[in-house]
């Protein structure tokens, strides 16, 4: 896994918790939903390639 993956998904798993965040906020339950989604997706994205670096060594 490339570092630059590595900042991609944690970015990408920042702006989730930030939309979240802001959704639970204004109680927007829409963007609640989508910032928990982007940041679950994330989180996910990183352990697979960390599953890939584990075999690969």
């Amino acid at each position: 896994m490339g570092i630059g993956d590595k900042m991609k998904n944690a970015a990408e798993e920042a702006k989730g918790k930030v939309k979240a965040k802001t959704g639970d906020a204004t109680d927007d339950r829409d963007l609640q939903a989508e910032g928990e989604t982007e940041e679950s997706v994330a989180a996910l994205k990183q352990a697979g390639e960390k599953a890939k670096d584990a075999f690969k060594k």
